[in-house]
């Protein structure tokens, strides 16, 4: 396994965004799959000790993913991502926002828009990820929350699912 993967995290407060370079040692069709595919979803996007619990994925324009975060006590937070455009193995878009379980929006955290992208990078794949925000106020409430931690572990968790499909 390769063990020298990039890994960028920056804040652009300027513009509300975040950004998000990750390589993974997987070609791009499993890469893809594991962002695109409940089943896979569930095994990698939570951060141990929780575990994300797929509802529903529909993942085609005007679809979307209704998943909780299920945590160690059993505790749920339930987002939805809703899939806006989709040029496959290559990127996505789509808004992303908590809601209750049946996929009403809360007003819990502010939403954010995530474009994902795929790139063939030998026989690995480089993803980049820009979260765009409405006010730089809801970016800051991400971050305070933990989102870099939780996303990078849950990015590792990605690894391991890869390395498990060799």
């Amino acid at each position: 396994m390769k063990t020298n993967l990039l890994m960028n995290f920056t804040v652009d407060k300027e513009n509300s965004k975040i950004n998000v370079e990750r390589e993974f040692d997987a070609p791009v069709a499993k890469v893809w799959a594991a962002w695109t595919q409940k089943e896979l979803l569930d095994q990698w996007w939570a951060p141990k000790p929780w575990k994300a619990k797929s509802k529903e994925m529909d993942f085609r324009e005007g679809g979307h993913w209704l998943y909780a975060m299920v945590g160690p006590e059993g505790e749920e937070h339930w987002a939805r991502m809703d899939y806006k455009s989709i040029t496959p193995q290559e990127s996505y878009s789509a808004d992303d926002m908590f809601c209750d379980e049946n996929g009403a929006p809360s007003n819990f955290l502010p939403g954010s828009s995530w474009l994902t992208s795929f790139n063939a990078d030998g026989e690995g794949t480089s993803v980049s990820i820009v979260l765009s925000f409405n006010e730089l106020s809801d970016l800051e409430k991400h971050i305070e929350m933990g989102f870099k931690e939780g996303f990078t572990m849950g990015l590792e968790n990605l690894d391991a699912l890869l390395e498990s499909q060799k």
